[in-house]
């Protein structure tokens, strides 16, 4: 399988389009996003082309391929324009090589993780990619508003393959091995 992971588009037209384009170019069989789709939040700036309709038109347009967690920005609200669910804290599937992957936005983490659980999510704006104690961490960055440096980002995950690319070029910047 091939998915396509994104965060924190926060309602960007502008970086919603481009992600679009980008699923169009991967041809991914779904296409993960990790919260924060329509609102800004109080804390970031807004975002080019700040359409919170525009982006819901974009995305119910790629509904039958999306899989959609609720980040913190999200709310109950949005659900009245969106053609798809966006209300689950996690989304948990396996992956080729026999470990789970969790994919969650960041702000309400899984009570319970296992050695060789994988956990995704956003939430933070920064991508990374650590073992840690009890899991394998990674987070996507975000397409919208990234933070510290980094680019505008999303993830291509095929088999135990990770890699970061920059949502304006296409561009690989990072690799990762599960």
């Amino acid at each position: 399988m091939k998915y396509l992971i994104a965060s924190d588009i926060h309602g960007s037209a502008y970086y919603c389009r481009l992600l679009q384009k980008r699923a169009r170019e991967e041809a991914p069989d779904k296409i993960i996003l990790l919260g924060d789709l329509l609102y800004h939040g109080a804390r970031n700036p807004l975002p080019p082309e700040y359409s919170t309709l525009g982006c819901a038109e974009i995305l119910n347009g790629m509904k039958e391929d999306l899989l959609c967690v609720k980040g913190n920005c999200d709310s109950e609200v949005d659900t009245l324009v969106l053609e798809f669910p966006i209300g689950a804290d996690y989304c948990i599937l396996p992956l080729e090589n026999g470990r789970t992957a969790i994919f969650t936005h960041g702000h309400n983490l899984p009570a319970r993780l296992k050695k060789g659980d994988v956990l995704f999510n956003g939430h933070f704006h920064v991508p990374a990619f650590e073992e840690r104690e009890n899991c394998t961490y990674v987070n996507c960055g975000s397409v919208s508003i990234p933070k510290e440096n980094s680019p505008h980002s999303y993830m291509i995950l095929e088999g135990v393959n990770l890699l970061w690319k920059d949502v304006e070029t296409g561009e690989v910047y990072k690799r990762a091995v599960l």
